[in-house]
């Protein structure tokens, strides 16, 4: 089994194949135990965010896995392979190392995906299917993200999504002390944003969620906020300047119907919408209505390179240290992998032991001299461990015979004849 890894992102792949092929949280057990018990995968994880899908696993069959992404989005094969980075052993674990530091990100250092790495190994290990190698992997890939973040300023001066968001606003309303704010969903994300436009003080806050009890809690935080369920939306959309959504929701949330009702109502005042759910929470065809400014995830690329000048040498800095330790565990991989090879020699050796040992018994058993006996044994096992050997060196083709000869020099250390 070899390690594997493969997947989509923002740098490869379009937000309209990206949503296609997330995986929920509630369905990521599920998608680990379909993937290992149909096809000869010994351990896997899946990575899942609104930037990448990535799965690693241990596999002698890359090419099923691929198809198995493909398959159980219900989609062609064709459709997806264009747009997926394959990555076999060295690669991957280089790329796991970048991923975690945040050098393959949207935002440049941002430390978000580090998390979402750590639920990705915690859905594997739930799910049973995360084995030596991967916890090997992710272990060696948490301690490298910690190095690079401690050692240099990768993150230093980045803006996450959640101020970009923010910094938009500001530059179509201006001053957003006057607007009344919009929360879809309450997680992480939206938590985020939260916390950077309650720092601009609007004039009202409101979060919207599936369950109230989670609403709630986030709008307990800020003076001027209130919670409202999904049902509310159509009534209490029109009554928002701003709207800010993330949900892991598979179906959008705000249709092209919805908007355009909350904007007669709002006398096409402009409505200002970020969407940063993959899949979309707000329909494609909203942004052709007129006073809706409507951005998604990949539109908000450019805002968040600001201040990437200041921190390339920090990259580069972060690179070196990734690939050391990409050396690393390269050389321990190395080392796992001849472990069934030795333990075949060691049983083998077992075996001759044993043979012998139970021959020595019953001679001794019959009265025979113990110290022929033990001669006997002694002579035996030589000969059964130097058989092969001689064997194979008598055996050789003339060309190679003499790296036959260098190798058992090597391994029984043996000094040739001047």
């Amino acid at each position: 089994m070899q390690l594997f890894a493969f997947g989509i992102n923002h740098n490869t792949a379009p937000l309209d194949v990206r949503e296609q092929v997330t995986f929920p949280e509630n369905t990521m057990e599920h998608a680990l135990h379909d993937l290992v018990g149909r096809n000869p995968i010994k351990e896997a994880a899946i990575v899942s965010t609104c930037n990448r899908t990535e799965i690693y696993c241990c596999t002698d069959r890359p090419e099923d896995a691929m198809t198995w992404l493909a398959d159980f989005h219900h989609l062609p094969t064709r459709q997806l392979d264009p747009y997926l980075y394959k990555l076999p052993r060295e690669k991957a674990v280089k790329h796991a190392f970048r991923v975690a530091s945040g050098l393959d990100s949207m935002v440049l250092g941002e430390p978000q995906i580090l998390g979402q790495l750590k639920s990705a190994v915690k859905s594997a290990e739930h799910a049973g299917t995360l084995g030596l190698l991967l916890h090997k992997l992710f272990q060696r890939t948490f301690y490298v993200a910690k190095e690079v973040r401690t050692s240099t300023e990768i993150g230093a001066s980045s803006v996450s999504m959640a101020a970009a968001a923010a910094r938009l606003a500001e530059r179509i309303f201006g001053d957003i002390g006057e607007q009344r704010v919009l929360f879809i969903g309450a997680g992480e994300m939206i938590e985020l944003c939260a916390n950077h436009f309650a720092a601009r003080n609007p004039k009202k806050i409101t979060v919207a969620n599936r369950t109230t009890e989670r609403a709630e809690a986030l709008a307990k935080r800020f003076s001027n906020a209130q919670a409202i369920t999904l049902s509310d939306l159509p009534e209490q959309l029109a009554m928002h300047d701003i709207v800010v959504t993330c949900t892991a929701s598979p179906l959008p949330i705000l249709g092209k119907g919805m908007v355009e009702r909350a904007i007669k109502i709002r006398k096409h005042r402009p409505i200002f919408i970020v969407d940063l759910a993959v899949p979309r929470d707000v329909e494609s065809e909203v942004a052709e209505l007129d006073d809706v400014f409507l951005y998604y995830v990949d539109d908000l690329a450019e805002i968040v390179k600001e201040g990437l000048d200041s921190r390339q040498n920090a990259v580069a800095q972060a690179e070196t240290i990734i690939d050391s330790n990409v050396i690393d565990f390269m050389r321990w991989l190395a080392t796992r992998e001849m472990v069934p090879t030795i333990r075949a020699l060691r049983d083998q050796g077992e075996r001759y032991r044993r043979h012998e040992l139970a021959r020595a018994s019953k001679l001794l058993e019959k009265g025979e001299d113990p110290q022929k006996v033990i001669e006997a044994l002694s002579n035996g096992l030589t000969n059964k461990f130097l058989h092969m050997p001689s064997s194979t060196l008598n055996q050789a083709a003339v060309d190679e015979r003499e790296e036959l000869v260098e190798l058992i020099n090597r391994l029984y250390q043996l000094h040739r004849p001047q």
